[in-house]
């Protein structure tokens, strides 16, 4: 838990947080909860995040992956690009969380992947695929984000939900 790793972004946008003297991986990572979890960041654009979680360690009490913990990576991710598509002068503050379990997980590895269905100027919606090793779909959730103005003065840059 808390080792680094590389998330791949665009270099574009990574030009442009360092250009203000902002560490973009930092910035855009899954906070604390997400570092409790062992969620890992592998690839952040505002087309398409990519993230890992162990099953182990987030599971409920009858040993199956907690649909809580499902929902902390959907929101992870769904913020995370949220907060890609808003840039620099916006954060993203989730608003509602929707989540369909589909079948439980034991052991191993989920993988959850973002795609934006909905990316306004106040508002996203990303739907997020949760699946196993074996690519059967553990959970689809959806994110609908509002996209509030950042404040210069707090040097905010982007905030999850």
């Amino acid at each position: 838990m808390g080792e680094q790793h590389a998330v791949k972004f665009p270099q574009e946008v990574l030009d442009e947080y360092a250009a203000l003297g902002i560490d973009l991986p930092s910035l855009f990572s899954a906070g604390h909860l997400g570092e409790r979890m062992d969620i890992k960041i592998l690839e952040a654009s505002a087309e398409r995040v990519v993230a890992t979680m162990p099953v182990e360690g987030n599971t409920q009490p009858y040993g199956l992956l907690h649909g809580g913990a499902s929902a902390v990576l959907a929101e992870t991710l769904g913020s995370v690009g949220a907060m890609m598509h808003g840039g620099i002068t916006k954060i993203a503050v989730g608003v509602d969380l929707n989540c369909t379990h589909h079948r439980g997980v034991r052991s191993g590895v989920v993988t959850g992947v973002a795609t934006p269905v909905h990316r306004g100027r106040s508002t996203t919606t990303y739907e997020v695929v949760i699946s196993d090793e074996q690519e059967r779909r553990v959970c689809t959730a959806r994110l609908t984000c509002l996209l509030r103005d950042a404040d210069p003065a707090a040097g905010q840059a982007g905030a999850g939900a």
